[in-house]
């Protein structure tokens, strides 16, 4: 007996020293591909952190969560379909910009660096002749929405992060179903990861019935390290070429009732008439052409739009397969050109320095800036990681509003009553390098006065946070913010 202890002490410590040796080596290693990556160094740090101070879980996360896939490796069936007719459009627009501008606008020709950055980093044609319906929060949107696909006679493109097998995404399929019977086309991207839910069989009713529905990036758990990171988030619906919408709600019922912790969810959406249409057209044949081999690129789906309204729009997207972080840079871009005021509303706040160091430098220049955050949120770790932010911002006179009514989830910023942006991208950097996102830009003085109205609706729904106070908030929060601070990299 004592000789069996022995040997499997002996065993034991071997294995021990053995493990240990392999996982020093593996870690040096990770850290080594990590350096040569060249990624952000506050990126590179974090990950660097977590694999030392907790070894194995920090490896673990890393090769679920932190290889830095190139579009080439996972991308390479990702390619722009061509159409044509929209890239001479682009380059004529680029070269004759403010001819093409009403030049009578100065508050229009104030953001025309913003049109020409959108036209070089992503071919975001300006589209003239819009118009644009804001819609507030679910009661507003989804009625909207479904009154939209009932009426719609050609055909019907959808595209979505998640749609949830509730009462909302159950309304949307019996919806759906009925148009396909009516001999609609309809073809539907959902995210693989953000529809999780959504079982097999609601998935077969609609196929069933001749509704062409894709996966976007299918996870499997033995795939789960590639393509964990690369989401479609995206939320956007063409209705025979005419109608589109646009922002931030989801196909769930949280997006109208709210969750149970929080109650009220706060959102903004948008309804889409006119020339701009056609890109979000492109948009969704892009990544219909990536996730089905399809190319359709026929005029039926480009049907010539009357003239609606006079709204300037262009339409953006950024994500893994842009050369450019596209959204980021017209954040950084239209945050520079602010003169009179700035105002923001995100759910999530984990800026990287070049927007952060944006804003405290028009703040300080005199600037009225002012940023919406939730007051509490769907989730703890953004949520201690946004409020990790705000000290400096503060301290740059920056005002800060936390949301009290419910959950803000609003993806909004307007600039000196001209310029507004809406859409997906949150103000942090998972939207900014990681997942598939699209914006509205819009460039109307109505519209932006509109926005801002809401804006101060919601801010009297807000707490104004004091640096006093912020400053003097208990020690277990300084210590979760530090920590999700460091984290906030790898979010």
């Amino acid at each position: 007996m004592i000789l069996l202890n022995s040997i499997l002490k002996d065993i034991w410590y071997y294995t021990n020293y053995w493990f240990q040796i392999v996982l020093i080596i593996i870690v040096i290693f990770v850290i080594i591909y990590l350096i040569l990556q060249n990624r952000n160094p506050n990126q590179t740090i974090s990950w660097i952190l977590a694999i030392l101070l907790i070894p194995v879980a920090g490896l673990i996360l890393f090769y679920f969560f932190g290889k830095n896939y190139r579009k080439k490796r996972i991308f390479t069936k990702k390619e722009i379909t061509d159409f044509r007719q929209t890239e001479k459009l682009i380059a004529w627009q680029s070269e004759h910009l403010l001819d093409d501008l009403d030049i009578t606008n100065t508050n229009i020709l104030s953001k025309a660096g913003i049109i020409k950055l959108l036209l070089n980093n992503n071919k975001a044609l300006l589209t003239h002749n819009n118009k644009v319906y804001i819609l507030n929060n679910g009661n507003e949107t989804f009625p909207a929405i479904f009154e939209a696909l009932k009426n719609a006679k050609h055909h019907i493109h959808l595209e979505y992060y998640m749609i949830e097998e509730d009462s909302i995404g159950k309304q949307l399929k019996n919806i759906l179903i009925e148009k396909a019977k009516q001999g609609v086309t309809i073809r539907i991207i959902y995210d693989d990861v953000g529809s999780w839910g959504l079982s097999d069989n609601y998935i077969k009713e609609l196929t069933d019935t001749g509704i062409e529905a894709k996966a976007f990036i299918p996870v499997r758990f033995h795939h789960l390290a590639q393509r964990i990171n690369f989401r479609n988030h995206r939320k956007i619906i063409i209705v025979d070429g005419k109608i589109g919408f646009v922002g931030g709600l989801n196909f769930a019922d949280r997006y109208l009732c709210g969750i149970q912790e929080i109650s009220f969810w706060r959102d903004t959406h948008l309804k889409l008439e006119g020339s701009v249409v056609g890109s979000l057209q492109v948009i969704f044949l892009t990544d219909w052409q990536f996730v089905s081999n399809q190319l359709l690129n026929d005029n039926k789906y480009f049907p010539k739009n009357e003239t609606c309204g006079k709204c300037l729009i262009q339409i953006a997207t950024s994500g893994p397969d842009s050369d450019w972080d596209s959204i980021m840079q017209t954040y950084f871009y239209a945050i520079s050109t602010a003169r009179k005021y700035l105002y923001i509303s995100t759910p999530y706040f984990i800026p990287n320095e070049s927007i952060l160091t944006a804003i405290k430098t028009v703040s300080l220049s005199g600037v009225d800036v002012r940023i919406i955050l939730p007051g509490r949120s769907d989730s703890k770790l953004t949520y201690f990681g946004s409020m990790s932010y705000l000290k400096e911002l503060l301290e740059a006179d920056v005002l800060i509003y936390l949301y009290n009514k419910g959950f803000t989830h609003s993806k909004v910023l307007i600039v000196d009553d001209v310029f507004s942006s809406v859409g997906t991208a949150n103000m942090d950097l998972r939207s900014f390098d990681q997942n598939f996102e699209v914006n509205a830009l819009i460039y109307d003085e109505n519209i932006a006065k509109k926005l801002k109205a809401f804006y101060m609706e919601d801010i009297s729904n807000s707490k104004l946070l004091k640096l006093e106070d912020y400053v003097n908030r208990p020690l277990s929060r300084r210590i979760a913010e530090g920590i999700a601070r460091i984290l906030s990299p790898i979010l």
